[in-house]
């Protein structure tokens, strides 16, 4: 997948649907503590010779079997044999968000289902549980012939991609996923048990969970309370889940061996020099200012009252977390250190390849033609970002009606991603949700989203031309959404059973927008498929096929936002001229409160102040670990050596941000909330006793 697919991804989480961050150099092997690895190829040798523990087979499936995906962005973990499934409450925010109102505003009141009738359907949540994988490298490979140019190619594994998951899908019945690894070094089907009647079972109120709010996000030490419960129906029912895992209020004891089982989203240490230079120098600097733009116009739409701030309130939070994120990450590839060292290591392994006839005729050329791609991509990398219609929902569903009753009509392989067989289900399922879609929120920030278009590539651009059609960005914005009934999930479904003759028909304003601009759309995204994408898929094929060459199968692939496992030690580190503890405690929670007048983002709800005496105050609350982790992981179980719930990730220390690029064990730490808060919040503070009761049964 592209980069500017994948920032297109994470720009749909933090700004439609928010939720809930950190890598080796391309030619290095992975050491210490680092890694985020394949359930297929776990890190065995590390593990014995560091910890002198060796998973067995039936260990890793029994992990990997219980956790879970949140296609909104995050991870889970099954918690009962009942299908209870725990997560962060900043992975459940989007879903508490859909069913809350002005008059039930569940992300600041909190939620609690004291019968398995009061739990709440989710609108549109979907989670996965990994069944299956199976190497199918040689069979994508085999599709591309040597006579081939590169965008005939990648249309060629693009099409056996597509076969493999329909014909997967058809003989399963499991969401079948091809999954590139190694930036195309191998291809795996990787087969989902797919829920989506999923209900909202228990979240704290938002002060307990984001204590300490946006200052101390990626901060440590810490004192959250940031879990939340979903659980999983089928045909009605609780789902049996007969891969669970235990409970374990006693958490990790310092130095301890945790795993974390998780689906990290994306990370970049096996990227070239050529490609995080233009991180640093095009991706990060335009990114950064686009989200400094939309937190401004949240702010503003934020300013007209009571119920606009409560909509606009998790997207703030999110384009925070995603900007704090960032701009951590910027400053790493600013390191003159981080990226010298990078250089290096490449250089080292380009040295090996060409030292190698062989190696240096398959492989020596991958290099160059990824740097001429990459200046391509750089030129035009303004206008892939800006000609587009951010900021509206609607829109969006607009665009993907036009071209979904397009697409379907032609043979599967030729389809474009997204709308393959194997992907409908899950793209009507985003298509038809009931969540409430707020109309003048979408005005103003499509509204100021053009502006920001007009801004940057100037009124002659053809693409505003044909969107604005001489009016302004405010006008544009208030004739297309006031007049649009796109709201109604019912009419969304309605044109897409009606195919292409409705969509033809239908006079809705966006769906006449997304008409005119679908041939422009299609014409500059084959541009970018002909000259970027096909170009680096190639590239990075040979390049992943040189680094097995050289080192073999002795690292992990980047980040793909599947199934990754983790291991570390529960550790503190030095600190600002101290240390970091391990783990925090319910003392230093009412402490650091209290030290803030208890105000703010310090405030604590009611209940911890009215229940304060019945809760033990040395029960741990956080702790932090050397797993390697990033964003993807959020809600992710940390495990003990027994395959044990001990604790959930919910954020990394701010060191760990350029942990994108490098890991560095001495100061990346992976935070947790502690298994002991959760449970002494549930009995004394909450009175979920059902909850409790199913926890430890």
């Amino acid at each position: 997948m592209n980069k500017m697919k994948l920032l297109i991804i994470f720009l749909t989480i933090i700004l439609l649907l928010p939720a809930g961050t950190r890598i080796v150099s391309a030619a290095s092997t992975a050491a210490a503590d680092e890694g985020m690895w394949t359930f297929d190829n776990p890190p065995l040798k590390q593990l014995k010779e560091r910890y002198g523990f060796t998973p067995t087979q039936e260990w890793l499936d029994h992990i990997r079997l219980a956790s879970v995906r949140f296609m909104d962005g995050g991870s889970g973990s099954f918690v009962s044999s009942d299908g209870l499934i725990l997560t962060n409450h900043h992975v459940a925010v989007g879903q508490l968000q859909k069913i809350s109102t002005a008059e039930k505003d569940f992300v600041a009141s909190g939620f609690y289902a004291s019968t398995l009738e009061e739990e709440l359907k989710s609108p549109d949540l979907e989670v996965n549980v990994l069944v299956s994988m199976d190497d199918v490298t040689q069979r994508v490979k085999a599709a591309v012939k040597p006579e081939m140019s590169d965008a005939e190619a990648l249309k060629a594994r693009r099409a056996e991609r597509a076969a493999i998951e329909k014909e997967s899908l058809e003989k399963t019945g499991l969401q079948s996923d091809v999954v590139s690894l190694y930036h195309g070094g191998e291809y795996w089907l990787y087969r989902y048990k797919k829920y989506t009647d999923v209900r909202l079972v228990m979240a704290p109120e938002r002060q307990a969970a984001y204590f300490g709010g946006d200052f101390d996000n990626f901060t440590y030490p810490r004192y959250d309370l940031d879990m939340a419960f979903f659980r999983a129906y089928e045909n009605g029912k609780p789902v049996k889940s007969d891969h669970y895992l235990r409970w374990n209020s006693k958490g990790p004891e310092r130095g301890e061996l945790v795993f974390v089982s998780g689906n990290p989203g994306s990370t970049d240490r096996l990227y070239t020099f050529a490609r995080l230079r233009n991180q640093r120098d095009v991706y990060y600097p335009m990114i950064l200012d686009f989200i400094d733009k939309y937190i401004t116009a949240l702010r503003e739409y934020s300013q007209q009252g009571k119920e606009q701030t409560r909509r606009a309130l998790i997207r703030i939070f999110g384009l925070e977390n995603g900007k704090k994120a960032l701009t951590g990450e910027y400053q790493g590839l600013q390191d003159p250190e981080l990226m010298s060292k990078h250089k290096k290591k490449e250089e080292q392994f380009l040295e090996k390849v060409n030292s190698n006839p062989e190696w240096k005729s398959q492989f020596g050329d991958a290099w160059k033609k990824t740097e001429e791609a990459i200046k391509k991509s750089a030129a035009r990398a303004e206008q892939n970002f800006y000609r587009r219609l951010t900021g509206s929902q609607m829109a969006g569903f607009a665009v993907e009606i036009v071209r979904f009753v397009v697409e379907v009509k032609k043979p599967d392989g030729e389809r474009l991603p997204g709308f393959h067989d194997s992907e409908l289900d899950r793209l009507k399922f985003f298509l038809f949700s009931p969540a409430p879609i707020y109309k003048d929120m979408e005005e103003h920030l499509l509204a100021a989203s053009l502006s920001w278009s007009l801004d940057i590539l100037g009124p002659d651009d053809e693409y505003l031309q044909m969107v604005l059609e001489g009016r302004t960005p405010a006008e544009t914005a208030a004739a297309l959404i006031k007049e649009s009934r796109l709201d109604d999930a019912t009419l969304r479904k309605s044109l897409v059973e009606g195919g292409e003759e409705a969509v033809k028909k239908c006079k809705d304003p966006l769906i006449v927008l997304a008409r005119k601009m679908d041939p422009f759309t299609r014409e500059q995204e084959k541009w970018n498929r002909e000259n970027i994408e096909s170009v680096l898929t190639t590239a990075g094929e040979k390049i992943a096929q040189a680094r097995f060459a050289v080192y073999g199968k002795t690292t992990y692939p980047d980040a793909t936002f599947t199934l990754r496992l983790s291991y570390g030690a529960a550790v503190g580190y030095p600190m600002n001229g101290t240390k970091a503890p391990y783990k925090t405690t319910l003392y230093g929670l009412f402490d650091r409160s209290l030290s803030f007048g208890a105000e703010g983002d310090y405030a604590l709800p009611q209940r911890f102040w009215d229940r304060k005496d019945r809760l033990d105050l040395a029960t741990p609350a956080n702790f932090v670990s050397t797993c390697d982790i990033i964003g993807g992981n959020s809600g992710s179980p940390v495990i003990n050596k027994q395959g044990e719930f001990i604790g959930v990730i919910f954020d990394g220390n701010i060191e760990s941000l350029p942990g994108r690029f490098v890991f560095d064990e001495s100061k990346n730490r992976a935070v947790a909330v502690h298994s002991a808060y959760m449970m002494e919040a549930l009995r004394k503070l909450y009175d979920a006793d059902r909850l409790v009761e199913e926890l430890t049964r």
